[in-house]
């Protein structure tokens, strides 16, 4: 059967079979409240000037406030833009700003979720002022500002056609959808007097992130930190199909988000939708107060129900309703481009004037100002006004550094990364009370963080062991959760860590590429301050996934940030627990950059102090003397070995010490490198090395390995299983063994004991592999530490 055609706008969902008592046990209801009629009027009013200006900003290239019939002329010759969500957008606009102007006392954030809707966001910025504000003599309060606002929309240097760091007020990414709520949830987190209301599209409701992240109210505690107000916005439509959630009805949506947690108010009566909206935003910040003074009486409330809204409205309301046959208002056809031939056809020119002329802009925006009638409803403190809290673009604190210094390790001994590392977090933790959060995927014990914990606790409000204790650590299993978290709060000015399973950060792989997107374009805009930067801990790699086996070994995360723009990538291979710590110090104190520090949580050989440690990861690589064979001025090695990563490090270091036993004559030289990016061209990233460096670490033609941690050269070949960790070096072609036999390959040349070595080796590895099939385990001599006498 061929496709079928949605005969009616704004379908109804079938109805459910669930009982009626839901609705009455379970659902919120309001008496009737009116608006005073100034402000109902000026709330229509600044609904029509805000809906004229975001579909104008889809079509018109001119004629901008119609002051002449619309020609073809006037229409850009390339329409984008999605006007589906607009109206629902402005909807709440036009709201929190009436609520912010009633309460003075509130201090509040707009999230929205649907960041393809920036033709509404952008129209109430502009209308607020907060256009003029940070971008003056562009998209001022006249009749210019007016016109560049409408015309330069999704053209180039003009606004993109989705919200980005470039919208005032912004502090999410709108490419992907799915985040807002998490990133929502995190800006709130220590910020005791932020309120954010966030919209999430139905599409977007159906997202994994999404999903999940409507239990952060479980991880929210009231007495420390602000509140959401959640507002599903309910429209039927995603780009060409029904949404799930428009497809249910109020009983069942009130059923699934009771059970989450929270009191649900459907706005539905088109008729009295501002009455409602109005009194259900009243409502919300009512309970939240309440939950809140609660809390911090010592009074808290076991499990609270937290308010959210369910908004009601058609996809494209106020548009067109139908052309050409097809239902516009009310269908997936109006999700984008309501009149995709505006440009070129009479009729469709036509429905666009009737369209716009509907809001009879000339009454709202005198000589290019909005009309009184039109901001009566504004908070007057502009620094209020939603584009113009100072926490959406200058919010950044900083930390109480820490000397790290304390906390390293004997050279010389076996150590794990992660517990030192824990140690050291757990005193940052305690010099920074309200301004450090570490979001974890519950699994934080099993890589060996847990010293976090020493003096703080996990922060999950349902668990009556860890609720209202103030908890540094918030674990979830779900990473969209974590990075929504981490985003929104470093975007309001704070500083997160994100450690996790090397095989499941590519989880987040696309959250954190719009994210950093996010970042790039924010350092480009002068008003907007620094950020921390964000921070990933990435253990329990493949290269020690000794029972998890296959299943958990990717390390694509590396590639996934190295794609980044070079002014925001690092990526660091800390060979030892005082290079990691050293790492860690730097990257927490770090802005605007995207950080992954990789290392083990088995304890691994200490090779540096303290000071050689800072020196080291100050230079990014060095030369390790203590492993190379020892020359003479001027005198170049026969190969060079390289480690980068904690375990292929390990194994140079044993080649190293294994062809000092077995081909004394071979001059080698070992090289580490902790900074990835130093390898990148000069051109390319701030860190490279220069020409004079790279050719004093790697010499001029010598034949040199690179035993990788990563992707490539030596590196992951994805091959493993349930086995030991040596044996997954074998595997994967990093072994000691595998590097002995490279460098007596690349250097010992043919009849100087060549093929005595290669043998040698050839027997070392088929002893090795005999001892692990009898015995399931790896020689008990393995693992000590090299020695070089």
């Amino acid at each position: 059967m061929p496709r079928s055609e949605i005969p009616i706008p704004n379908p109804p969902a079938l109805p459910s079979s669930l009982p009626d008592s839901i609705l009455h046990d379970l659902s919120v209801t309001l008496p009737p409240k009116p608006l005073p009629p100034t402000d109902l009027a000026s709330l229509k009013a600044f609904q029509r000037a805000a809906n004229y200006l975001a579909a104008s900003m889809i079509f018109l290239r001119s004629n901008t406030l119609l002051q002449n019939p619309l020609s073809h002329n006037d229409i850009k010759p390339r329409l984008l833009g999605h006007w589906g969500t607009c109206p629902g957008l402005v909807l709440v606009y036009s709201h929190l700003n009436l609520l912010l102007r009633n309460n003075p006392d509130l201090e509040m954030i707009f999230v929205i979720g649907p960041g393809h809707g920036a033709p509404a966001a952008l129209a109430a910025l502009w209308l607020e002022g907060s256009l003029e504000r940070f971008y003056p003599g562009e998209y001022d309060l006249t009749e210019s500002g007016f016109h560049n606002l409408v015309t330069r929309f999704s053209v180039p240097g003009g606004f993109p056609s989705h919200i980005n760091a470039e919208t005032p007020g912004a502090i999410h990414e709108g490419g992907e959808l799915g985040y807002a709520l998490g990133a929502a949830f995190g800006a709130v987190m220590d910020k005791p007097d932020l309120v954010v209301t966030v919209v999430v599209g139905d599409g977007e409701a159906e997202t994994g992130p999404t999903a999940t992240a409507w239990h952060a109210i479980k991880f929210l505690d009231p007495k420390e930190s602000g509140a959401v107000i959640p507002i599903l916005h309910v429209n039927g439509f995603k780009i060409s199909e029904r949404t799930i959630f428009g497809c249910m009805d109020d009983k069942e949506i009130v059923a699934l988000f009771s059970g989450y947690g929270y009191q649900v108010l459907v706005v539905e009566d088109l008729e009295r939708v501002d009455e409602e909206l109005q009194g259900g935003l009243d409502w919300a910040l009512g309970e939240i107060r309440k939950i809140q003074k609660a809390a911090r009486e010592g009074r808290a409330v076991v499990k609270p129900r937290w308010p959210m809204i369910v908004l009601r409205t058609p996809k494209g309301w106020t548009g067109p309703k139908e052309v050409d046959g097809k239902i516009i208002e009310g269908s997936f056809h109006s999700h984008q481009v309501p009149l995709p031939k505006a440009g070129e056809e009479d009729g469709q020119l036509g429905e666009l004037g009737k369209w716009l002329e509907s809001y009879r802009i000339g009454e709202l925006v005198k000589d290019g100002r909005p009309t009184e009638e039109v901001t009566r409803i504004l908070p007057r403190e502009r620094e209020r006004r939603l584009g113009q809290n100072r926490l959406t673009y200058d919010a950044y604190e900083g930390l109480k550094r820490v000397d790290w210094r304390e906390f390293t390790v004997e050279k010389g001994t076996d150590q794990s990364c992660m517990k030192v590392t824990g140690k050291f977090l757990d005193r940052v933790f305690r010099e920074n009370p309200k301004s450090i959060r570490l979001f974890s995927p519950d699994e934080l014990e099993s890589n060996k963080l847990d010293a976090i914990l020493d003096h703080t606790q996990r922060n999950f409000q349902w668990d009556e062991y860890s609720r209202g204790n103030g908890g540094r650590v918030i674990e979830v299993l779900s990473e969209h959760d974590c990075q929504a978290f981490m985003q929104g709060y470093t975007l309001t000015g704070r500083t997160a860590i994100f450690p996790s399973y090397e095989s499941f950060l590519g989880i987040v792989h696309t959250m954190m590429v719009q994210y950093s997107k996010f970042v790039k374009i924010a350092r480009e805009v002068p008003w907007r301050g620094d950020l921390a930067s964000i921070n990933y801990i990435e253990t329990s790699t493949w290269a020690r996934q000794e029972h998890n086996g296959f299943s958990h070994q990717n390390p694509s995360f590396i590639g996934a940030v190295l794609n980044l723009k070079a002014e925001a990538a690092r990526v660091y291979l800390p060979p030892d627990a005082n290079c990691f710590l050293s790492t860690v110090h730097h990257c927490l104190g770090s802005r605007n950059y995207t950080n992954l520090i990789i290392g083990s949580k088995q304890p691994t050989a200490v090779y540096l102090s303290a000071e050689e440690a800072a020196e080291h990861c100050r230079r990014g690589a060095s030369i390790w003397q203590f492993a190379s064979t020892p020359l003479g001025p001027n005198e170049e090695p026969d190969v060079v070995l390289v480690g980068i990563g904690v375990e292929v490090t390990f194994e140079v270091i044993k080649a190293a010490e294994l062809l000092r036993e077995i081909c004394p004559a071979l001059k080698v030289r070992v090289v580490n490198v902790t900074d990835l990016m130093i390898l990148a061209p000069v051109s390319r990233h701030p860190h490279a090395l220069s020409k004079e460096r790279f050719l004093e670490l790697f010499t001029r033609e010598r034949p040199v390995l690179f035993n990788y941690h990563g992707m490539r050269v030596e590196g992951y070949r994805e091959e493993g299983t349930t086995t030991t960790p040596f044996d997954m070096m074998l595997l994967n072609g990093v072994s000691r063994f595998d590097v002995a036999r490279w460098a007596v390959v690349e250097g010992v040349r043919e009849g100087d004991n060549r093929e005595e070595v290669l043998g040698e080796i050839e027997k070392r590895v088929g002893e090795v592999r005999g001892f692990v099939e009898r015995e399931g385990k790896d020689p008990d001599d393995m693992y000590e530490v090299a020695r070089f006498e």
